[in-house]
């Protein structure tokens, strides 16, 4: 079984390692009815830390987490032969090391494969590519739960449009099933582990799209706290996933929302012990989604009046993407520029960092 079903079994998150206060917990059930107070906590989360629980979701994991087992347990040699590559491109295997968690070369030491939405809605036909039998197999389970987070994040998206004062059609133009977009499923072991304090096993980065909708159990996510220089812990609970705000929400709502520096280490105490496995939906912009703050919002109008936004223009979710997506993997290397060019907003919006 993955180190995720919640058995009674895992060591309990320690109490004496730093650890962020807890994160505002939304109710699915009642955001999605439109509970007023639920949608100002939501409000609240994304223009702060950018992250926050989300419980009475109803997606069902475990099968997810059984793919994810299936698949790791491949010899290396055939999980290769899915493996993304370094022209930018997301879907598929990354094996460890395979990208650089700093400047100066470090290594990130998870694996994990990707699934594309648009490949598992489009089954049996094939989109961007193909992947191992055992996720084939099990690509009915895996296009349910694409198609559930997917909806969740949307039913997220429309109260941020509520609450930036923007038509609810203009986000859901950036993001129509229709064209081809880098949203993904995701499942990630990471192995248990003796580390330096300068190895992490996912370098600190802000997110590449719209929202990510993470479930895992044992600790090991930290956020940089902001306005400081300490990292602290956001303690996994039972039951909740774990939402948070990325880079294309930052741009297009002029830095009002916040994308958040984060970073993945070995789980904390007697928890470093197990492996870490994690599973995410990425709800990221249409690929041919232009980048730039949508001035039809007066809230965000005045974010940008008062603050400015540097992005280059006619950046394309595409673009974005694929330079951050590049410039992380150790093949394309050519010194800590590359790896400099990788980042996110963290420089357009300095207060993320």
């Amino acid at each position: 079984m993955a180190a995720n079903d919640i058995s009674g079994e895992l060591p309990p998150f320690p109490d004496d390692v730093p650890t962020y206060p807890l994160l505002l917990v939304i109710d699915y059930e009642k955001l999605k009815y439109g509970d007023e107070a639920e949608r100002t906590t939501l409000w609240d989360a994304c223009t702060t830390l950018g992250f926050f629980y989300l419980k009475n979701h109803g997606v069902e994991t475990q099968p997810m987490w059984e793919m994810g087992e299936a698949t790791m347990a491949l010899p290396l040699e055939e999980k290769m032969k899915f493996e993304q590559g370094d022209s930018g491109n997301s879907f598929g295997y990354k094996a460890a090391g395979a990208c650089n968690t700093d400047e100066h070369g470090n290594l990130d030491t998870v694996e994990f494969l990707n699934v594309s939405r648009d490949d598992a809605l489009a089954r049996p036909a094939k989109v961007h590519r193909s992947y191992p039998q055992c996720v084939e197999d099990r690509m009915s389970a895996i296009r349910t739960f694409i198609e559930t987070s997917d909806n969740i994040t949307r039913t997220i998206l429309d109260v941020i449009s509520d609450r930036l004062r923007l038509p609810r059609d203009v986000l859901r133009s950036k993001h129509r099933l229709t064209e081809p977009s880098p949203s993904e499923g995701r499942i990630i072991r990471n192995p248990p582990r003796n580390m330096t304090k300068e190895e992490v096993a996912i370098g600190a980065h802000t997110d590449f799209g719209t929202l990510s909708f993470l479930h895992n159990i044992l600790g090991g996510l930290q956020v940089l706290v902001p306005g400081t220089n300490s990292w602290q812990y956001i303690k996994p609970l039972p039951c909740h996933a774990i939402c948070n705000i990325g880079d294309s929400l930052a741009i297009y709502s002029g830095g009002v929302l916040r994308s958040n520096l984060h970073r993945v280490i070995p789980p904390p105490g007697e928890q470093g012990r197990f492996v870490r496995w994690s599973l995410v939906y990425f709800l990221r912009p249409a690929m041919s989604s232009l980048l730039a703050p949508l001035t039809e919002s007066p809230i965000v109008m005045e974010a940008v009046r008062k603050n400015g936004v540097d992005v280059a223009d006619n950046v394309s979710a595409e673009d974005w993407f694929t330079r951050r997506m590049r410039n992380q993997r150790v093949g394309n290397r050519m010194g800590p520029e590359t790896w400099r060019a990788s980042r996110g907003t963290e420089h357009i919006f300095p207060t993320a960092a």
